[in-house]
């Protein structure tokens, strides 16, 4: 009986260890891992690395004789398997993984191992390469506390490990926290009152359908996805010029806030130019692959860096969409998951094409293939222009009509026989212009052109010199044609998009001595700038412009002081310079003539060769004749003519303009003939091997019915149903922003080293989800942040901290630093210096002096100035990236550098953080602006830290948080009065100007309590 009852006890005591003991092993989350890491780099896919024959990660494979004589893996028989025995091995020779490789398998690794061989060795295919299939919403014990699905696999996985949830946060806590996560922003002070005085049971609700409806939303969504697009304003490398993709940037802000169907937002970034019918919108989104670095340096291989270009398209695809590494498979087959060499060629075959040069221009700039981006404004802009010169071109048909009468009755007037001012014009022997962009080309007939040297944008401003010889004799003045051409935009006579001109200086030497001018006229002269200002400083305006008269030819007379006799020909130079605060307004076309006329200023009268065709009758007039005739009376003769053809030239150059400023974008576009592919031997563009067509990975399946093979039918594949990995690798990236880690913890990689979900139903659930609401993202989120889970307060207890130190199983609520771009934001917001503009191009705010100047050799973006206007306070997003020497204040708080394609963010915890946050240039001037708001909201210091402490943390502080804080304010208030400089020096940080009202012993007190509140840990971190 002792005996029965001893081993009943026995039984009872080893009860768990059988339990345990006849678990199944499951491969994919036990086996895969243990072999991914120390066996597969020798053994896996790769069969050109692979050694001994033995290949690990296919069952047919591990069941075969190996080199050896002996299998690998012997079902069953865990001491006739050749892995356990080379595992466990003391000859070192022999034991696997070899030292070299620096890989250890544990000995409760190698049990495992022995079991599953135990269980018959049964093996799967990867998890993540396996389609989800939709799960049953679990039971649970506490149904009350289940919100949504979610709630019911979170909350069954902490039952089974006999754990509970936490309680929920309090609502200060909840709202920062949504909100943050939502919009990248604080909640405002009205917002906190508001949520906390409502008591209807769906306030919190109200407030996630508020906070998704704003467009703050797009801007936080954004922020991550530009990480994974690898956005920059620069190329990158040595010489790093700036590049303009900011429009592309608007779209993915302005998709998220459209909330695009994340299929849709995937297949126009990746193809849209592909779609039927693409509308401008669909070919911008394609800017996602043009975000990648560029060489523009001398000496470049155009090829190589090509080359270099397409395998980062694919390496950021297969990153951001599939969250897998495909770029092992460049030089090789991938030692871990199954993508061939080959394979990774043909996914490279599909980017091939896009028609692009390897090397770029060395200029700031967009590369080709590119494209006008206008905004929604510039879209009913030029709308309203075209409808313009349609109207105008209307009344310029019906004026044409009258031209032959009025030509007729001027002929028979003596005024068109009456001769002018005698005038030369001189032929130029040399033609120079400063800016290097501008091209002179002298014309037959003495006129000159200017141009563009190549593709380059016009220069800002220029000088033109022109060097004649005047002839011998007597010269009393000089004039300037400013001439049309077809060549021109609006016609000219200038080179600005509306025709216009400023010459702001105009000089005449002779003999190498300069000629002083007595007076200036013109026929024409915009108001405040008249002729005369193009040499006389004491003149009105900057210099002679023809505003609004453009697309007409002009002329102004330069008199001389005083007559100027040559004896015989002698060199002469005039110098033009256009330097005024408008930009390209040079002259495009121009002639210059001298006179000896005792009063040059007369009206010019009628050219000589125009009289010449007069006095020719009409019956016997050539067409040359009779077209330039039109041409001279239209110009100057045809009245109401004249004035329609004005208006018409004058919404052409309208057009032009606004045509000219609008932002460009670079983008996708396939070549008429694609380019033939290769595997690349070792991976280096010059050994191609054997040729590839466009095509999948096997593993990957097949195209959808109908879909080409090309990038769009790519991107169809990406986001059908039965992909395994893309809804996945997206609501596990969601949640990962909401949760601080994801459901698979290794949210850059789904590969076989990927980490084992913590809650593998429920990342399938949610994938399929995400497939069954047709791809809708702000419902996906909103399904997370209304869960029960997500609204968790974060306090945690010992016991739970030492069990899941990581919060995996979601036993309370995420607790994590602010990202990189929040944290600077929060300050702004907090301070109220932050300007909520949606979109635009990039700003400058303030950066440490020569950052950019120690890495760029050459290029446009050296001599860093931050901005002096509302710029300076824009949300982060929006800051100007350089590439090769990121923003120092953002890359302190583990901001990618976006050289390549980086889809999770590290996040650390070091002294430089802090330093930054007391000392950076932006947070004093916030702290200081902040403090003069808590100085006007109340009369006591007490009240008056207890609103600077509301507006930070969203709470009002304790008894003893304010004690401390006043304390400190007054010791510092002490040893500032006692030092009025240092205190003068603190407040003078920043643009903005400290309020002179203020003592600055006072203000600096505050200012430096307004600091120590806003470094506070609760404020730094989401909780």
């Amino acid at each position: 009986m002792k005996n029965r009852i001893a081993f009943a006890a026995l039984l009872v005591g080893l009860s768990p260890v059988l339990s345990r003991a006849v678990e199944k092993v499951d491969f994919n989350r036990e086996v895969r891992p243990i072999l991914s890491d120390a066996c597969f780099t020798c053994h896996g896919p790769d069969d050109k690395t692979r050694k001994g024959n033995v290949r690990l990660d296919l069952a047919e494979s591990a069941f075969k004789i190996g080199d050896s004589g002996k299998a690998p893996v012997v079902p069953g028989k865990p001491d006739a398997s050749e892995l356990i025995k080379r595992l466990t091995t003391a000859d070192e020779d022999d034991r696997m993984p070899p030292a070299s490789t620096h890989k250890v398998v544990k000995p409760e690794q190698v049990a495992t191992l022995r079991k599953w061989i135990e269980q018959g060795a049964p093996y799967a295919g990867h998890w993540a390469f396996i389609p989800p299939v939709r799960p049953a919403v679990p039971g649970v014990k506490n149904a009350a506390w289940v919100r949504n699905p979610i709630d019911a696999f979170v909350l069954a996985k902490l039952e089974g490990m006999g754990l509970s949830p936490g309680g929920e946060a309090d609502r200060r806590t909840l709202l920062r926290r949504v909100t943050l996560d939502l919009t990248g922003l604080p909640p405002t002070p009205a917002e906190a009152d508001a949520f906390a005085n409502d008591p209807s049971p769906d306030a919190y609700e109200k407030v996630v359908d508020r906070l998704l409806a704003s467009p703050r939303y797009g801007e936080r969504m954004a922020m991550n996805w530009l990480d994974g697009a690898r956005y920059a304003d620069s190329h990158g490398y040595q010489a790093d010029w700036e590049r303009y993709q900011w429009r592309w940037r608007e779209w993915v802000i302005d998709a998220y806030n459209k909330n695009q169907p994340f299929d849709q937002f995937t297949i126009d970034q990746l193809a849209g130019d592909l779609r039927p019918g693409a509308t401008l919108e669909q070919k911008l989104a394609t800017g996602f692959h043009r975000n990648h670095r560029m060489n523009t340096e001398g000496g470049t291989i155009a090829e190589e860096w090509r080359t270099e270009y397409v395998i980062d398209r694919v390496d950021t695809t297969g990153m951001v969409w599939l969250g897998l590494t495909l770029g092992c498979a460049r030089c090789h087959d991938h030692k871990f998951d199954p993508v061939s060499q080959k394979e990774f060629y043909q996914l490279f075959a599909i980017f091939n094409n896009n028609a692009e040069a390897g090397k770029g221009a060395e200029k700031a700039g967009n590369h080709e293939p590119a494209m006008k981006a206008p905004r929604a404004e510039h879209v009913a802009q030029l709308a309203e222009l075209d409808e313009q010169i349609a109207a105008a071109e209307r009344v310029a048909r019906e004026k044409e009509q009258k031209l032959p009468e009025l030509l007729a009755k001027w002929e028979s007037t003596p005024d068109a026989r009456k001769p002018g001012v005698g005038w030369v014009t001189v032929a130029p022997s040399e033609l120079k212009a400063s800016a290097g962009m501008t091209k002179l080309t002298k014309r037959p007939d003495n006129s000159v052109v200017a141009g563009k040297k190549n593709s380059s944008n016009d220069s800002p401003t220029d000088t033109y010199t022109v060097t004649f010889t005047l002839p011998a004799g007597e010269v009393t003045a000089i004039r300037l044609e400013a001439l049309t051409d077809d060549s021109l935009p609006g016609k000219g006579p200038g080179r600005s998009p509306n025709g216009n001109f400023v010459l702001t200086d105009f000089a005449l030497s002779a003999g190498g001595k300069a000629v002083k001018f007595a007076g200036a006229s013109a026929d024409f002269a915009q108001e405040n700038y008249p002729a005369a200002s193009a040499f006389d400083a004491d003149k009105a305006g900057t210099g002679w412009a023809v505003h609004p008269r453009g697309g007409t030819s002009h002329h102004a007379v330069f008199a001389l002081d005083k007559p100027m006799v040559l004896e015989k020909a002698a060199p002469a130079t005039v110098t033009m310079e256009f330097k005024s605060r408008f930009a390209k307004h040079a002259l495009g076309r121009f002639r210059l003539s001298v006179t000896n006329a005792a009063k040059p200023h007369e009206a010019v009268g009628t050219p000589a060769s125009i009289i010449a065709i007069l006095d020719t009758p009409p019956g016997k007039r050539n067409e040359k004749q009779r077209d330039a005739l039109t041409a001279y009376f239209r110009e100057r003769y045809a009245g109401e003519i004249t004035d329609a053809d004005r208006a018409l030239a004058k919404a052409k150059a309208e057009k032009a303009a606004l045509e000219d400023a609008i932002p460009t974008a670079m983008i996708m576009k396939e070549m008429d003939k694609p380019r033939e592919a290769h595997v690349l031997i070792r991976g280096e563009y010059d050994k191609p091997g054997e040729k590839v067509e466009m095509g999948l990975p096997k593993f990957f399946g097949k195209l959808p019915d109908g879909a080409p093979m090309n990038r769009l039918g790519l991107a169809m594949w990406m986001v059908q149903p039965d992909n395994p990995l893309t809804s996945r690798v997206a609501v596990n990236r969601y949640w990962e922003m909401f949760f601080g880690t994801g459901i698979v913890k290794t949210s850059e990689n789904f590969g076989s080293q990927a980490d084992w979900p913590s809650h593998p139903e429920l990342l399938d659930w949610l994938a399929t989800e995400y497939v069954r609401l047709k791809w809708d993202t702000k419902a996906m989120l909103r399904l997370m942040v209304t869960s029960a889970a997500y609204r968790q307060s974060a306090k945690v207890t010992p016991e739970l901290l030492e069990r899941d130190p990581e919060n995996r199983l979601i036993a309370r609520g995420p607790r994590f630093r602010l990202q990189a771009e929040m944290v600077r934001d929060q300050a702004l917001a907090v301070a109220g210096t932050l300007v909520e503009k949606l979109g635009g191009p990039s700003v400058r705010p303030y950066q440490p002096d020569g950052v950019w100047d120690e890495i760029n050799v050459y290029g446009n973006l050296r001599n860093y100035k931050h901005d002096k206007d509302e710029n300076l306070y824009r949300r982060s997003m929006y800051t100007i990236w350089k590439r090769t020497a990121a923003p120092p204040a953002m890359t302190t708080f583990d901001m990618p550098n976006r050289e390549v394609c980086q889809v999770k963010r590290s996040r650390t915890n070091t002294p430089l953080q802090a330093l930054a946050l007391m000392n950076d240039v932006t947070y004093l001037e916030a702290a200081r602006v902040l403090g003069e708001k808590g100085i006007s909201s109340a009369k006591t210091p007490a009240e008056r830290v207890e609103w600077m402490f509301k507006r930070s943390t969203g709470r009002a502080p304790t008894e003893r948080e304010s004690a401390v804080l006043v304390a400190g304010l007054e010791s510092r208030l002490a040893k500032y009065k006692a030092d009025i400089e240092s205190a003068k020096k603190l407040i003078a940080q920043g643009e903005s100007k400290p309020d002179p009202k203020i003592d600055p012993a006072e203000l600096a007190a505050y200012a430096t309590t307004a600091s120590v509140i806003m470094n506070l840990d609760e404020v730094v971190t989401r909780e």
